[in-house]
């Protein structure tokens, strides 16, 4: 069926009634169904027009511009039909230049709808093409139904070459005329929108060379009086650069004089500075220093005498009274000093120890390890 079935759709059917017997159930076999009230094409139409509106293939921000001055247009028809013809002829009537590629193919009948497709899709793939037109002549519904056709219409959307449409005549309407970026009423207003007119374009572009010559003339008349006016102001000019060079000589003049006064100063300044240093020489400063340096000397060598023997004797002091608090002077005078053994603790109380442990007893010179044999707390025995 070229339309689609819906719930609530009003058809008229033709069939048989079988039943099936294993459950006793009546069915209809439907042998023709067509929608009532409506054609079958026009139902198929409209839902295909919505389906692929809704998918975007007809928004008109796809849809470009054709170029100005096309080299190659690519036409998609029959190669037998009045509607080639018609185009051919007003493409060369208009652009005798304009080089055609006809690409024929069958426009109604079984197949015809691949055929367009598939030549739409070999022009973009040829690469030298400018402009597609689609179309054929009029004819009834049936008869251009191939342009209606999924095939097609999205052949043309998926097109990177700009299509125009030309299906029929002025009051025939196609799915194609949508998907296209240009839809022409009939295939000779489509030659007519893809080419200009080549003697409109040569009438222009001698209309345009005669404007530039004129204005070109304009422009060199003002520039040549504009000229004429420099040259007029130049004398005037000539005066005031001689006038400026006797100003710039004078100042030359008065610059050479002030650097000779300054270079004189200057000479004069340095005399002076020599006059200075020669009196103060260093030569002469250095042989007082010399001089100086022997008796520092001997006086730097008595002062470090003095200090190195004033240290001795502190140095001296300090040793004796450290000797006097050393422990190991008392040690001297027949004293010890006993520690436990292994911890190296001073024993200063009896109960610090108990009998049997060893300690240890630093004299003056030497050490005993000693055995407790005995403890006695009582200081006076």
């Amino acid at each position: 069926m070229r339309f689609g079935l819906e719930d609530g759709l009003h058809v008229v059917a033709r069939g048989r009634v079988t039943v099936y017997e294993p459950r006793g159930e009546y069915q209809v076999v439907l042998e023709h169904v067509e929608p009532k009230g409506r054609g079958a094409l026009q139902l198929a139409f409209e839902q295909l027009k919505q389906r692929l509106s809704e998918e975007g293939l007809f928004a008109q921000d796809r849809k470009r511009p054709l170029p100005a001055f096309p080299h190659t247009v690519g036409i998609v028809t029959s190669p037998t039909g009045a509607a080639v013809r018609d185009m051919i002829t007003v493409l060369h009537r208009r652009w005798p230049t304009l080089r055609i590629i006809l690409t024929p193919v069958s426009v109604q009948g079984e197949g015809s709808a691949e055929q367009i497709a598939f030549a739409i899709r070999s022009l973009n793939e040829f690469g030298d093409v400018d402009v597609i037109i689609v179309g054929r002549g009029g004819g009834s519904s049936e008869d251009l139904w191939s342009f209606n056709d999924e095939r097609v219409v999205r052949a043309i959307a998926a097109s990177s070459i700009p299509v125009v449409s030309a299906v029929g005549h002025e009051t025939d309407v196609t799915l194609a005329d949508f998907a296209a970026d240009v839809r022409a009423p009939t295939p000779s207003a489509a030659a007519e929108a893809v080419a200009p007119v080549l003697r409109e374009v040569v009438d222009r572009l001698g209309e345009l060379t005669a404007r530039c010559h004129l204005e070109m003339n304009r422009r060199y008349h003002a520039d040549r009086q504009q000229l004429d006016l420099l040259l007029t102001n130049l004398a005037g000019v000539r005066f005031r650069v001689l006038e400026e060079m006797q100003r710039v000589d004078g100042t030359v003049i008065q610059m050479r004089q002030a650097v000779q006064e300054l270079l004189q100063q200057g000479r004069e300044r340095l005399h002076a500075l020599r006059h200075d240093v020669a009196g103060g020489s260093p030569e002469s400063r250095v042989r007082q220093g010399l001089a100086l340096v022997p008796q520092l000397l001997s006086r730097l060598e008595q002062v470090m005498r003095y200090g190195l023997n004033r240290r001795r004797q502190q140095a001296g002091s300090c040793l004796g009274r450290l000797h006097a608090l050393s422990p190991l002077s008392i040690l001297d005078r027949g004293y010890s000093i006993v520690e436990t053994v292994p911890n190296q603790d001073i024993v200063r109380d009896a109960g610090q120890v108990a009998v049997g442990q060893e300690v240890l007893a630093r004299l003056a010179k030497g050490r005993l390890y000693c055995i407790v044999k005995d403890i006695r707390h009582d200081p006076s025995v």
